[in-house]
C-alpha cells in the first residue's frame, strides 16, 4: 500500500469516526429532545387537571352559567337550587317527622330526592316535585317584582335591613353546627354555589314580591250588598250546625268486604227504633238529652256524638240536603241509610253567621309548666296572681285603650299580639279557647276588662281581657276572604300568563 492510499484511509477512517460521534450525539439529543416533550406535555397536562379542579370548586359552573330563564333574566343553578332547597325544608318544617309518612328520606337531604319516587306526581320523584314549586314559585316572584318596578312599589331601608338582620347570626349559627362558614352552610344543605349572598338576594326579591302582592290586594274593596250577594251563593256551605247523630254499624263477616243485606236491615230496625224511641219522648223537652235516652234505651250505655259548629260543605251528603232544609226546626230528627249502616240525626241548631264578630285585647300570663309538661295549682295560682297585679296596675293608671295596649306589649307572653297591643280583631265564635270566646260573646261594652282562664295543648294560664268593641258580620269575613282569594289568583294566574321557565345548559346541575 501506498503512502497516499494509507493517508486516505486514516483520513476516511477519522471522518467515518466523526460522523458516529455526531450521529450518535445526534440520537441521543434527539432521545433527550423527544423526553422533555413528553414531559412538558405531561407538565401541561397535570397542570390543567389541576385548574380544571380549581375551576370546579370554584362554583363557576355552579354561578355563572345559565339553569333558567325567566322572562328577561337569567338564573344560576345555584339561585334555583336555593329555590329549590327551600320548598324541601319548608315541608320538612311543616310536617315535621311525619314526613316519612309521605315517603320522603330525609337521610340524604336534597341530594337523594331524584332517586324517590313521589306519590303525588305519576310517575316522578321527589326532585321533580320540588323543582316544579319552586319553578312556579320563582316564576311568580319574577313576575311581582316586575309589577313592582312598573308600579313605583319598592323596599324601604328599614325593610331591606330586616332582610340583611335575618342572616347577621348566620356565621356563628354555621359554625355551632359545624361549618366554616354560612357560605359553607348553604352550600352544604341546598347545593353547589349557594352562597349568603344569593340567599339575602332571594330573600330580598320574595320580600318585593309580597310587597307588591299586599299592595294589589289592599286596593280590593268590596261593598256590603256584593259580600251579603256572594255569602248567599254559598248555599248554606259556611253556614254552621249543631247536630246529633248516632250509627248503628252492620257488622262484616270475617273474609267478607261488606255486610250482608240482613246485617244492614238488621241496623237500620235497630236505627227505626232509636227514632221512634226519641219521637215517642216528647215529655223530655230537651231534644239532647231525649236523644240521649233514646239510644240508651236500644243499646243499653251507648251514647251520641254531638258536632258542633260543622260547616254545611262538611256535612255527609247522607244528610246535608234534609239538614239544609229551609224549615228545619231544632229537634226535628230523620232515619239515613248507606252501604255501611244506618244513622238517626237530630238537628239542633242553624247558625248563618250573621253576626258581629269581636275585637280585644289581651295580657296573656302562662302558668309555668312541671318537667312533664303538665300544670300544677301553684303554678296556675301564680299566674293567676301575676294576672291581677297587671290588672291592678292598668286600674291604677290613665284606663284607656292606649295603657292597656302598652302593658300588653311589656308584659303579654302571647307572641302572636304582643307586638300589636295584644291585639285580635274580628274574631269569629269558637276562634279562641272557651274562656276566652265566652268573653268576647258575653255583651260587653267598650273598656270592660276581666281575667280569664284559658289552656289548650300548648299553654296553660290567665289572659287579661280588654273589650275594643263589635267587629264585621262574620259572613261578611267569610265572604271577603273568599273574593280576595278568588280574585287574588285571578290577577296572579293572568299577571304570570305570559312568563315562561325556560330551561338553561346548566339545567341538570340543579340538585
Amino acid at each position: 500500500m501506498s503512502a497516499s492510499t494509507e493517508r486516505k484511509n486514516r483520513q476516511a477512517a477519522r471522518a467515518a469516526g466523526t460522523d458516529k460521534k455526531m450521529l450518535a450525539a445526534q440520537e441521543e439529543a434527539k432521545k433527550k429532545a423527544i423526553s422533555k416533550r413528553r414531559w412538558t406535555l405531561g407538565t401541561i397536562a397535570v397542570i390543567l387537571l389541576i385548574a380544571l379542579i380549581l375551576f370546579l370548586d370554584s362554583g363557576f359552573l355552579y354561578t355563572k352559567t345559565t339553569a333558567l330563564t325567566i322572562g328577561d333574566t337569567k338564573y344560576s343553578p345555584a339561585e334555583v337550587n336555593y329555590r329549590y332547597g327551600n320548598q324541601y325544608y319548608t315541608l320538612l318544617n311543616q310536617y315535621g317527622n311525619y314526613a316519612s309518612m309521605l315517603g320522603i328520606d330525609t337521610s340524604a337531604g336534597v341530594a337523594g330526592l331524584d332517586k324517590q319516587d313521589c306519590p303525588m306526581l305519576d310517575g316522578g320523584t321527589w326532585k321533580d316535585y320540588f323543582l316544579e314549586a319552586a319553578t312556579n314559585e320563582m316564576v311568580q316572584t319574577k313576575a311581582l317584582n316586575d309589577y313592582a318596578a312598573e308600579n313605583g312599589i319598592s323596599l324601604s331601608e328599614e325593610e331591606i335591613a330586616e332582610v340583611n338582620d335575618s342572616l347577621a347570626d348566620m356565621d356563628s349559627v354555621a359554625k355551632e353546627r359545624g361549618y366554616a362558614n354560612a357560605d359553607n352552610f348553604f352550600a352544604a344543605n341546598y347545593g353547589n354555589g349557594v352562597t349568603t349572598a344569593i340567599v339575602r338576594e332571594a330573600g330580598r326579591l320574595s320580600t318585593l314580591a309580597s310587597k307588591a302582592y299586599t299592595s294589589y290586594q289592599d286596593s280590593l274593596s268590596y261593598t256590603d250588598e256584593q259580600l251579603e250577594e256572594y255569602y248567599q251563593s254559598l248555599e248554606g256551605a259556611s253556614d254552621r250546625f249543631d247536630y246529633m247523630i248516632y250509627t248503628v254499624t252492620a257488622p262484616v263477616e270475617e273474609d267478607a268486604e261488606a255486610p250482608t243485606e240482613q246485617a244492614l236491615a238488621e241496623a237500620q230496625a235497630t236505627a227505626e227504633a232509636i227514632y221512634m224511641a226519641y219521637a215517642d219522648g216528647t215529655d223530655i223537652e230537651d231534644p239532647q238529652e231525649r236523644f240521649e235516652v233514646a239510644v240508651d234505651s236500644q243499646l243499653e250505655g251507648e251514647q251520641p256524638t254531638v258536632r258542633s259548629a260543622a260547616y254545611g260543605s262538611s256535612l255527609s251528603e247522607d244528610y246535608a240536603e234534609w239538614m239544609m232544609a229551609a224549615d228545619r226546626e231544632a229537634g226535628d230528627a230523620t232515619t239515613t241509610a248507606n252501604d255501611t249502616g244506618s244513622s238517626v240525626v237530630v238537628f239542633l241548631s242553624r247558625d248563618d253567621n250573621h253576626y258581629k264578630t269581636a275585637n280585644v285585647r289581651h295580657i296573656l300570663v302562662m302558668a309555668e309548666a312541671s318537667e312533664d309538661g303538665t300544670y300544677s295549682d301553684e303554678a296556675k295560682a301564680a299566674a293567676k296572681a301575676r294576672a291581677e297585679e297587671i290588672l291592678a296596675e292598668y286600674e291604677a293608671g290613665e284606663k284607656t285603650e292606649e295603657s292597656f295596649a302598652a302593658l300588653a306589649e311589656q308584659y303579654s307572653e302571647d307572641t302572636g299580639s304582643n307586638t300589636n297591643g295584644g291585639l285580635y280583631e274580628n274574631i269569629a265564635k269558637g276562634q279562641m279557647v272557651e274562656e276566652f270566646d265566652a268573653f268576647c260573646f258575653a255583651d260587653h261594652q267598650a273598656g270592660d276588662t276581666a281575667i280569664v282562664y284559658g289552656e289548650s295543648s300548648g299553654y296553660a294560664g290567665y289572659h287579661v281581657m280588654y273589650y275594643v268593641g263589635e267587629g264585621d258580620l262574620y259572613s261578611n269575613t267569610i265572604a271577603r276572604s273568599d273574593l280576595l282569594n278568588r280574585d287574588m289568583q285571578e290577577w296572579i294566574d293572568g299577571l304570570t300568563a305570559n312568563y315562561e321557565a325556560v330551561p338553561g345548559s346548566a339545567y341538570r346541575r340543579i340538585g
